[in-house]
């Protein structure tokens, strides 16, 4: 992808990843921290985190395609850089994602199992609640993490020397 309505696609759809990447970590960590809601949620978590993962690469490749459009610069690198790093956190939230919503499914259906067995089942799937939630948490906020500094990288390389620190114009319009 290059251009949408002849402006550079990165600009339009890193806005996607922005709001997406901070929507799925949060949904992650209320459905990992609270299994209701991701019985609730059912298939929409992992699907939202599916969307979310797909509109990372689109972002980049956008942003390579505008890089290679744009001068030289190493704010530019810098940003194309600390990009590439997002994947990565976009398939763990996916990951996840997925490993809530199964685990969620799986504990929440009732069980025909003898006493010792349904004991045994209740403790392994605590277990399982517990790790997924811990590494909710953990790749929810790294994502979020790296949005932001990607984020705020990509304002820097494009404003830097894009506008005036004092007003050209006044402010009643004359």
């Amino acid at each position: 992808m290059s251009l949408i309505n002849g402006l550079p696609a990165h600009v339009l759809l890193v806005h996607a990843v922005v709001v997406l990447v901070p929507l799925s970590a949060l949904a992650l960590v209320i459905c990992a921290l609270w299994p209701q809601a991701a019985r609730r949620l059912g298939l929409a978590l992992p699907l939202l985190a599916l969307v979310t993962l797909a509109t990372v690469p689109l972002a980049t490749q956008a942003g390579e395609w505008l890089e290679r459009h744009v001068d030289s610069d190493p704010l530019v690198r810098r940003h194309a850089e600390l990009g590439d790093g997002m994947l990565p956190w976009a398939l763990g939230l996916f990951v996840l994602a997925a490993g809530v919503w199964w685990i969620s499914g799986r504990t929440g259906a009732p069980q025909s199992r003898e006493l010792s067995g349904a004991r045994s089942g209740a403790r392994s799937g605590s277990v399982l609640h517990v790790a997924a939630a811990i590494l909710s948490v953990v790749v929810a906020a790294g994502a979020v993490v790296d949005v932001y500094r990607i984020g705020d990288s990509g304002a820097k390389a494009a404003w830097h020397d894009a506008y005036s620190k004092t007003a050209t114009k006044s402010s009643d319009g004359d």
